[in-house]
């Protein structure tokens, strides 16, 4: 065994320590979500419980008093449609700003970038009274006009799509297609890590999203995930298996959609960062 191997086997080894470390409280939550609740806080940790508890905590999170079921489908809706919209809109702007030329283009792209410093904290206030004055103060269609655009995602569609080569466009133009063709047959098929970055990024955000929920709905029958997750504190705030079980069964999207699709995410900001 060569000195190389030797030290791609150790490094590994560390690596693969380092992640159950950093997963461990993952690993307990699970755990705990499957425990009776006396259990769940004995010392030493428990990582296989002795008496499983599963399916009634199952039951009691998405069958009980809180309307876990209701949440989710409210979570999944608004981030679905913002996913899409998001997609839509950020990869027209990022091709724009990346293969067309118009007067000001530049300007106009550093302009767009200087909004994002601005804390969304301190919009708070106006897009309150703009909602309000739009007559859709507790609605999801205040979340979705909300949080159809986004210049960050925005800003990862331009630079990929400056990687993309000019030839491939202009060989499309001398064919007869025009931009929207061009956009929506040459240039997005080729964007496919990022757009799938994009896609990702913005649904995990949506999804964990607690803030605008929080100000912008009342009806709790609206309620998405993060403050469905404040009614189960309220309602079981001295059953941790319980508690566990809901934060467990609120994560598992996220978890299936990073683990099948983490090369592309990968891929994607790394194609969109170092280009420019």
């Amino acid at each position: 065994m060569g000195t190389t191997t030797i030290t791609k086997t150790v490094i590994t080894v560390i690596m693969g320590l380092l992640s159950l470390l950093f997963l461990s409280p993952l690993l307990w939550m699970i755990s705990a979500a499957s425990k009776i609740e006396k259990d769940v806080m004995a010392f030493p940790i428990q990582w296989i419980p002795t008496d499983w508890n599963f399916i009634n905590n199952f039951k009691t999170v998405w069958m009980g008093t809180v309307p876990f079921g209701l949440n989710y489908f409210n979570s999944l809706k608004i981030a679905c449609i913002l996913t899409l919209l998001t997609l839509l809109f950020s990869s027209m702007a990022g091709f724009a700003f990346a293969k067309l030329n118009f007067p000001f283009k530049n300007q106009m792209f550093i302009l767009l970038l200087s909004f994002y410093l601005v804390p969304a904290e301190s919009t708070l206030v106006p897009r309150f009274i703009m909602i309000k004055w739009l007559g859709l103060y507790n609605t999801h269609a205040a979340l979705i006009l909300m949080g159809a655009f986004s210049i960050a995602l925005t800003f990862l569609m331009r630079q990929f799509m400056l990687s993309i080569h000019h030839e491939y466009l202009e060989a499309a133009k001398i064919d007869g297609a025009g931009f929207l063709r061009i956009y929506w047959q040459i240039a997005l098929p080729m964007a496919k890590p990022i757009v799938a970055t994009v896609g990702i990024l913005k649904f995990l955000w949506t999804w964990n999203d607690y803030q605008n929920p929080l100000i912008f709905l009342m009806n709790k029958k609206l309620f998405t995930i993060p403050l469905g997750m404040g009614a189960f504190k309220d309602e079981y705030a001295t059953s941790y298996a319980i508690t566990m079980m809901a934060s467990v069964s609120a994560i598992i999207p996220l978890v299936i959609i990073f683990i099948l699709l983490q090369k592309q995410v990968i891929n994607g900001i790394a194609g969109g960062g170092v280009k420019g």
